[in-house]
């Protein structure tokens, strides 16, 4: 389910997925296929690991990265569910022929 909310949505980002919702800061990146999509891969992570053990994988993997890299944008882009996201999300048939487990290989 699609939601709108400026407020759950972090500054900076444009939108954020909480399962099982995704939340876009404003109303009209409903209709951005690319972002949908994004956030719909990291749908699956989540229910993949859980909810969650994504969670957790998601803040310690993205404090390493902060301590490598010192940089928050640049430790937030390696996160490796990230990268699964941004690598995937102009193909709208990633879904359908993703491994389960599919971010692994980002590590």
């Amino acid at each position: 389910m699609i939601l709108v909310s400026k407020y759950i949505v972090p500054k900076g980002y444009l939108g954020i997925t909480l399962f099982p919702f995704i939340f876009f800061r404003y109303k009209n990146l409903k209709h951005n296929r690319v972002l949908v999509n994004h956030e719909k891969i990291h749908l699956r992570q989540q229910l993949e690991l859980l909810v969650l053990p994504f969670y957790i994988l998601y803040v310690i993997e993205f404090l390493v990265r902060f301590i490598q890299n010192k940089k928050w944008h640049l430790a937030y882009r390696n996160i490796s569910f990230e990268q699964e996201a941004y690598r995937n999300e102009k193909d709208f048939n990633y879904l359908k022929k993703r491994s389960f487990l599919g971010f692994i290989k980002y590590y």
